[in-house]
């Protein structure tokens, strides 16, 4: 039995119906439910509890072979993310508890970067699990292609990709999250030790003209690439209803400078399979 975190989303999904392509039991944790419905439709079992409850945590964690960690995201926290602070001490006080015999966490590329950005959530849960008394593999993936979801509509409309990433000609790894999830079910699923750290990114690094030329190809009509000036970010996320865009400002400045990276050299970094036209074809619908 694995018991999976985040299961409502993307990653979490991914990570269920790996396992359960290969005929594993799965526990679906979700905060209510009725969120767990589909999964159980799906056999699996059904736990309910909140991130920061560290009791229902260690109930939906007790027995299980091995547990995915996916904490919510938090695009607009607090200043010095007490949200996170509170979920991180439940997750952990909930693992002490139930003491799973393997424990995937899903961290991010740059969880070891010292600047303080949007990232630096991973980057605390990271530092909140690592001394525990059993091993935490962390998985790092780089930045999601299905972020490019925001941007199909103006891409189909307008034929413009509007780019915070930048400078437009700069390779950056990128990954899939069914990559994502696929991966995160092997190391569920490995036996023996694994590495603490396990950084991940797609078949290869792209430019955002190699993201325009996809949405070209895709669309079918021709898509160009264009960066958004940084002095125009704050506005553009306060009126996308943000409070602080200060650490997702932070966290763009850190790819766009580069230390927000890897922390291994590129030849351990594992490689997905999906790439970047697979995962539009699937956002376009």
């Amino acid at each position: 039995m694995y018991a999976i975190t985040g299961i409502t989303g993307q990653v979490g999904g991914a990570v269920a119906r790996a396992l359960l392509a290969e005929g594993q039991r799965v526990r679906a944790v979700v905060r209510d439910e009725g969120k767990g419905l589909v999964w159980a439709g799906l056999g699996c079992e059904v736990a309910v509890a909140e991130m920061n409850d560290a009791a229902a945590l260690a109930r939906a964690f007790a027995g299980t072979t091995g547990v995915f960690v996916l904490p919510p995201p938090n695009f607009d926290p607090e200043p010095g993310f007490p949200e996170v602070r509170a979920e991180n001490a439940a997750i952990r006080e909930a693992l002490e508890t139930a003491r799973p015999p393997r424990v995937v966490c899903l961290s991010t590329v740059g969880a070891q970067a010292a600047q303080p950005n949007l990232l630096s959530q991973r980057t605390l849960l990271e530092e909140g699990l690592r001394t525990l008394p059993f091993a935490v593999t962390f998985l790092r993936p780089a930045w999601f292609l299905e972020n490019l979801r925001w941007d199909i509509a103006q891409a189909r409309e307008q034929g413009l990709l509007s780019s915070y990433l930048q400078p437009l000609d700069r390779a950056v790894p990128m990954v899939a999250t069914a990559d994502v999830g696929r991966v995160a079910a092997e190391l569920l699923l490995h036996e023996g030790e694994l590495p603490r750290v396990v950084e991940l990114e797609g078949p290869q690094r792209l430019t955002q003209h190699d993201i325009a030329a996809a949405l070209t190809q895709v669309l079918g009509r021709p898509v160009h690439a264009e960066a958004v000036p940084r002095e125009n970010w704050g506005a553009i996320f306060r009126a996308q209803g943000m409070r602080d865009p200060v650490p997702r400002i932070q966290m763009l400045d850190g790819f766009n400078e580069g230390w927000i990276r890897f922390e291994s050299n590129d030849a351990s970094v594992r490689k997905g399979r999906v790439g970047v036209a697979e995962v539009i074809r699937s956002l376009a619908g």
